[in-house]
């Protein structure tokens, strides 16, 4: 599997962290990440107290997640 894959993989789950092993946007990449690990927190935190918001905020993550690898995927200079 290619570097390009793994970025692209890498930043479905962990927004930011696809954009570093790539060696774009790596300011950005930092701010994405703590974000992105902020907002699993609350994820988890609001699962059980508020349900209905729990999916609103996953549906949009998983929204947000795909929109990252897409835009690593398509930024990504092939070696």
């Amino acid at each position: 599997m290619g570097k390009k894959w793994i970025a692209t993989i890498a930043n479905f789950f962990l927004p930011g962290l696809g954009y570093l092993i790539a060696g774009l946007k790596q300011g950005l990449a930092v701010l994405w990440l703590a974000g992105v690990l902020g907002l699993t927190f609350v994820e988890f935190g609001i699962r059980e107290s508020e349900p209905n918001l729990y999916w609103v905020m996953f549906v949009s993550v998983l929204v947000m997640n795909t929109a990252f690898a897409i835009d690593v995927y398509r930024t990504f200079e092939d070696e």
